[in-house]
């Protein structure tokens, strides 16, 4: 029986609403550097607020942690339910240490509108928080759809592409139309409860809360209607081959503070792992389901590969790679094995400091050069040493070099893979093969290849924050490269738990005649 942990301090609420108190604070400053202070203060006091919670986490451990619990629209089971697991908790640390780094970055290569760019960051920083604390699947979606309203205008108003505003419509619209599927899919999961509330006489009979929904037994062909409905809002989002062709414009048109998010921060595989698989055992381990998962997986990994291999625009070539990289977080998934899972889940923190920190040297770049596109490149090793160093490193952490972050995750989805069947885990190979390829071929020529016609020889290397920037990537790299203990400790527990219930699937059972009882509820 799952428990809850509480900590006696709404810690996850202020984890979620400071970012968004502090965005309010900003709206009434005017000082540019004034501004700037408050908000890196703001994003420092939320990392060390995700530092106490990854600190008192309880690692090796499925229950859900620091509870917090209050009835919202008790008619229709709609609750204020935060708490975080191994799932979730290191998705928390991550955006809060992602989020410094984008302040950072932006302190000097935003110059317009400063007060409203770190507003929208603030904003976009609470709903990313809230998405990933959120245990009512209405909760869930408020914060999944509020994240729209800031992402829009970061890529609208201070997007670098002349086709900004395409992108940043595009990008809104895909997300809505997956949203409104999976919304139906979370209705649905709560008829379903109801019915089988009303059955057995419980109280309430209507919720959306995670814990309550895992109790109750759906039925095989009303598991496949939901899964594919919760699919394809998670696919849209995430994105997964072939529902992909926002991210390309997006992250090509928009500020590299939002690319480093969209490439860092894996929403769609989340929701698969956080939600799809526990609710809905019995689909995803439907035999139909299984195939065209593993098929859209090794698409898109070959696919994002080769095209990627083709790219001459640092950013565009970045776009593929992601969605070549989503596509082993999805295979590890639906190896559905314990390996598979941990290397997926483990797969989609590294993003977030390799895809992540890619994006930030092509911002690099792009403020020496104007471009990231090769014509404007070459030769560069020799003007920006150390940008050309810390490059080299996060792309050998990208492509899964032994020692680094990258290698670790890659080889336990190989790994469960190859234990689901030799043919998913031989395709998957191809994918760090294509990958060495086109990073390797793109810094050769862009650090060592000829001097592109034109380019400015004055050009500076990384100044202190730029390098502050790389150093803490890199210490999360090696960190998890050498010494992954800590984290995979994290969400063994949680991952096990996974495991189990694929194993089990939903089928009535007698301890299933009542929710989970928040007498359950042990104190920390």
């Amino acid at each position: 029986m799952l428990q809850e942990l509480t900590f006696g301090f709404p810690i996850l609420t202020l984890l979620v609403f400071l970012p968004l108190g502090g965005a309010l604070v900003l709206w009434l400053l005017e000082d540019g550097d004034l501004i700037k202070r408050l908000a890196l203060a703001i994003v420092v006091l939320e990392m060390g607020l995700a530092v106490v919670v990854l600190r008192s986490f309880v690692p090796d451990s499925a229950a859900m942690q620091f509870t917090e619990h209050h009835q919202w629209i008790p008619p229709l089971g709609i609750s204020y339910h935060l708490a975080v697991d191994g799932i979730s908790v290191l998705f928390v640390g991550l955006t809060a240490f992602l989020t410094i780094l984008i302040v950072l970055y932006s302190w000097d290569t935003v110059r317009g509108q400063v007060k409203e760019y770190y507003m929208a960051l603030l904003a976009l920083e609470t709903t990313i928080v809230g998405i990933f604390v959120s245990i009512d699947l209405i909760l869930f979606f408020v914060f999944w759809e509020l994240m729209l309203i800031p992402s829009y205008f970061l890529i609208k108003l201070w997007g670098t592409g002349g086709e900004r505003e395409h992108a940043a419509l595009k990008y809104v619209l895909y997300t809505l139309l997956g949203s409104v599927f999976m919304l139906l899919g979370i209705l649905l999961l709560d008829l379903n409860y109801h019915e089988w509330a009303v059955r057995y006489g419980i109280e309430p009979s209507y919720t959306f809360d995670f814990l309550h929904l895992l109790n109750a037994p759906i039925p095989p062909d009303r598991q496949l209607l939901i899964f594919w409905l919760m699919f394809l809002g998670f696919a849209f989002k995430a994105p997964l081959f072939p529902f992909h062709t926002w991210l390309p414009d997006v992250l090509g048109e928009g500020p590299f503070g939002m690319a480093v998010v969209l490439a860092g921060i894996k929403l769609g595989t989340y929701g698969f792992i956080r939600f799809s698989l526990p609710l809905l055992p019995d689909a995803s381990t439907n035999s139909v389901v299984v195939l065209v998962l593993m098929t859209l997986a090794l698409l898109a990994i070959v696919y994002g590969s080769v095209v990627a291999l083709i790219q001459p625009d640092l950013r565009r070539l970045l776009a593929f790679s992601s969605i070549g990289h989503l596509g082993f977080c999805v295979l590890g998934l639906f190896a559905l094995n314990f390996q598979g899972l941990q290397g997926s889940l483990l797969t989609m923190i590294n993003l977030g400091f390799t895809t992540a920190g890619l994006f930030f040297v092509a911002g690099f770049l792009y403020s020496r050069c104007q471009s990231t596109h090769l014509s404007a490149l070459g030769g560069l090793a020799r003007q920006v040493p150390l940008l050309a160093t810390f490059f080299l490193i996060i792309g050998l952490a990208s492509i899964g070099l032994p020692g680094t972050n990258g290698f670790v995750g890659e080889f336990l989805i190989l790994l469960g893979a190859f234990k689901a069947h030799w043919f998913y885990g031989a395709v998957g190979v191809l994918g760090v093969i294509f990958g060495a390829a086109y990073l390797l071929w793109y810094y050769e020529r862009a650090m060592f290849g000829p001097l592109a016609q034109g380019l400015n020889r004055a050009i500076v290397d990384l100044n202190a924050r730029e390098r502050l920037i790389c150093l803490s990537l890199c210490v999360m790299i090696f960190w998890i490269g050498l010494y992954p203990a800590p984290f995979l400790r994290i969400m063994n527990g949680s991952v096990q738990a996974v495991v189990e219930r694929l194993e089990r699937g939903s089928t009535p059972t007698a301890v299933a005649a009542r929710p989970l009882a928040r007498a359950e509820v042990v104190e920390e």
